[in-house]
């Protein structure tokens, strides 16, 4: 018996230490039963969450917080999600996680106010500068292509240099903005796009592109159409399709295909080129990273054209996915859910 004493003394000890650094953590975390009931929480909960134990022991988390964002997230048993509204105070942005915790759950609630200021200052920033740059950057590019580099044959190299280098400049403003504009959005507007039509579009903006230097395969499988923006969907698509025919050696392969998957419908390209080593994947949709700098200059890209793919893929609620192997190729799927699909009208 004395030994069960020591056992459950020991025990109470380490009980109240835990409970003593979960005082003084500044994130809120609340105790869920399996039947989500309120069993425990810290400090920080009544603060963040206005969760405050032990007054609030035995209620259920639905009804204590109402019809807010978070409760609506407690009942779909979504993954972590970022930024959402405390149900304390409006101007309190929280990150959420659910965590398992033997028999129970453990709701992490994080205040990100601070950080999400940041994000919002950087946003604004970037979308400004970009508008700002717009202007002088058309004026220059206007003059430019009324200077003929006939008319004075031993500056027709810069000249041209001056036209390619004037007119990537404004490329890249244009991808800033429209990046602005993606972030900002909570959800673009959600019509009937028709893969058919589009893929021949596709189709052809590769064969202008590659002027017959690479052989464009169209394989359209899954005789289905999609739920989204029809404006965005054909940027991020023709985004792919652009790189594929930009990093393919002359003589390659590049296919464009639209094909049902067990979890709903991949939109895929998938060309012949170098490959990207394995160590660049994970990076490849961060604003401006280059595999390789001096191809990427070469071959008229502006860095943001796959972090534009992944922003147009999350407001859609889908997925963007790199295979690739050094030496045969890559192959970008954009997975959409069941969710998004609509099936082709009798006819089309």
């Amino acid at each position: 018996m004395s030994a069960l004493r020591a056992r459950a003394r020991t025990l109470a000890a380490h009980l109240r230490d835990v409970r003593a650094v979960a005082r003084k953590l500044p994130d809120a975390l609340v105790l869920l039963d399996r039947d989500e009931r309120m069993r425990w929480a810290n400090p920080a909960a009544a603060r963040l969450l206005d969760v405050v134990w032990p007054r609030d022991r035995g209620l259920q988390a639905f009804a204590r917080f109402g019809g807010s964002a978070l409760a609506a997230w407690l009942r779909i048993d979504a993954p972590d999600i970022d930024d959402v509204d405390s149900p304390v105070e409006s101007g309190v942005r929280l990150q959420l996680s659910l965590l398992p915790y033997g028999e129970h759950r453990l709701l992490i609630a994080r205040d990100i106010s601070r950080i999400s200021r940041l994000e919002q200052v950087r946003r604004d920033f970037v979308a400004n500068v970009s508008h700002e740059l717009r202007t002088p950057l058309t004026v220059i590019h206007g003059y430019l292509e009324l200077l003929d580099p006939e008319d004075v044959p031993t500056l027709a190299p810069v000249l041209n240099e001056m036209r390619i280098q004037s007119q990537r400049m404004r490329q890249i403003v244009e991808d800033l903005l429209e990046l602005s504009r993606l972030e900002m959005q909570q959800r673009l507007p959600e019509e009937c796009v028709e893969m058919a039509p589009l893929l021949r579009t596709l189709r052809t903006e590769a064969e202008a592109l590659s002027h017959g230097r690479h052989r464009i395969v169209l394989a359209d499988e899954a005789d289905i159409d999609l739920l989204g923006s029809p404006n965005d969907l054909h940027s991020a698509f023709s985004n792919l399709v652009s790189n594929a025919v930009r990093y393919t050696p002359d003589g390659g392969v590049i296919t464009i295909a639209w094909r049902r998957t067990d979890a709903g419908a991949q939109y895929a390209v998938t060309d012949t080129g170098h490959g990207i080593p394995a160590e660049h994947l994970s990076r490849l949709t961060e604003r401006f990273y280059r595999v390789s700098s001096s191809r990427s200059r070469a071959s008229g890209g502006t860095g943001l054209g796959l972090s534009i793919v992944k922003h147009v893929l999350n407001l859609h609620e889908s997925d963007l996915r790199i295979d690739s192997e050094l030496g045969k190729g890559s192959t970008f799927s954009c997975e959409f859910p069941a969710s998004r699909l609509l099936e082709r009208s009798v006819g089309e």
